[in-house]
């Protein structure tokens, strides 16, 4: 915003200057070449030269009755001009042999008619005073034309910065006489339309969330009366309801992923984070993880205890996606390492499988995004645990990176120091 300011500002003084000094130096040029403010000049010299030049001197005298402006005859060979040779009968030459005086030289025949020293008009002084004064409230004016519209914008950005963190009720007030009066009705506009958005999509997690988990656990229950109470007339009767079972499981299991998806939106409160000892967090989460896997997950940790400030239920809940992913997809081992540099703290999670392809790597971290290794090889998923990854790093202002090639990918959460 100042940037805009500053350039915005600068363009209007700048021009303003610009086209003041290139019409003022134009001005004083045409207005200095002007013949008719020499004219009386060149027509004394022409009659001087009529005379003869015993006669010039006396009847020079007889006219010179001004002691401000002095008139005298010389030969031209007596003149310290560098320039004699220019020296005309119908032009003048000008010289300032000292501060705030001049001299005017014009040709006579052999002779030269030397005007002066005249003392400068001390006007030229007040008019360089006046040209600085107009410059200055160039300057002013532009100043107070750009103000109101670096205020408005000021104003804009501000609320744009709060609707971004979520603050959906953010709306801008400015006055109709405002330059950017039509601007902010289109905002507000806007953020009432986004804000309406908002509010439909909480209620329709919270009828996902209460009204069809009710009838799916009375699905559940319904099934385990059938094995209880019903004739087991139909061939593979127990199969069946195990399997309606495992249906049921993985609707409740994609739920809840939606709703912890959903509850990491930008739009929702910000966690509660507190100092934790990484070493300590990453080495509980490997434990828990490694009891019923029996692929050895290799733990590195940082040399010193170090404290990061964090949310430990949402980080541990990133590195068990990211474990539980190399678990699945490594052919023999899982690598987790803590590096630490002066800014931020980093958790990589290794793993030697197939590797994902390039053309997937952007994608791999959207919502709902299944690669084609899990498609074809993989055990089922729904395509949210590396956008849930994702959400969790930005409540952190870090971040989730992906490296991967034949034989090795390692996906890394950055934690800042001082978030």
């Amino acid at each position: 915003m100042k940037r805009l300011f500053i350039s915005l500002y600068l363009l209007l003084s700048l021009s303003f200057l610009g086209i003041g000094w290139t019409l003022d130096s134009f001005w004083q040029h045409k207005t200095d070449e002007n013949i008719v403010e020499k004219a009386p000049l060149i027509a004394l010299a022409q009659v001087l030269s009529q005379l003869p030049e015993s006669d010039r001197a006396s009847y020079l005298n007889n006219i010179t009755h001004f002691s401000d402006f002095p008139l005298s005859l010389m030969n031209i060979e007596q003149l310290a001009l560098t320039n004699k040779h220019h020296l005309k009968s119908d032009s003048l030459i000008a010289l300032s042999p000292k501060p705030h005086s001049e001299l005017y030289f014009i040709a006579v025949g052999n002779q030269a008619l030397m005007i002066g020293p005249l003392k400068l008009n001390h006007s030229t002084k007040l008019n360089s005073l006046f040209n600085l004064f107009f410059y200055l409230s160039i300057v002013l004016i532009s100043f107070l034309c750009v103000w109101p519209l670096l205020k408005d914008l000021k104003t804009l950005n501000t609320a744009a910065k709060q609707l971004n963190m979520a603050q959906w009720n953010t709306r801008v007030t400015a006055s109709k006489n405002s330059q950017i009066y039509d601007l902010s009705n289109i905002f507000n506009k806007m953020a009432n339309h986004i804000s309406h958005l908002i509010d439909n999509q909480t209620h329709l997690l919270n009828a996902v969330s209460h009204e069809i988990r009710t009838p799916l656990s009375r699905l559940k229950f319904a099934l385990a009366l059938i094995l209880q109470y019903a004739k087991p007339h139909i061939p593979n009767q127990k199969q069946l309801v195990e399997n309606t079972n495992q249906d049921i499981d993985e609707i409740e299991a994609l739920l809840e992923e939606l709703l912890s998806y959903t509850s990491l939106d930008p739009q929702f409160q910000q966690p509660k984070l507190e100092p934790v000892e990484i070493n300590q967090l990453v080495e509980k989460t490997i434990k828990r993880l490694q009891t019923h896997q029996k692929k050895i997950i290799t733990f590195i940790p940082l040399e010193v205890q170090t404290q990061v400030t964090i949310n430990a239920i949402l980080i541990d809940r990133a590195l068990q996606n990211l474990i539980t992913n190399a678990q699945k997809f490594g052919d023999q081992s899982v690598i987790v390492e803590i590096n630490k540099d002066s800014k931020a703290v980093e958790i990589s999670v290794t793993d030697d499988g197939e590797g994902i392809a390039i053309s997937e790597q952007e994608k791999i971290f959207e919502p709902f995004y299944r690669s084609q290794q899990q498609k074809q090889y993989g055990p089922r998923g729904y395509g949210l645990g590396l956008a849930i990854v994702k959400r969790i790093m930005n409540k952190h202002q870090g971040s989730a990176t992906l490296e991967s090639s034949q034989g090795k990918t390692t996906f890394s959460l950055h934690l800042p120091l001082d978030p």
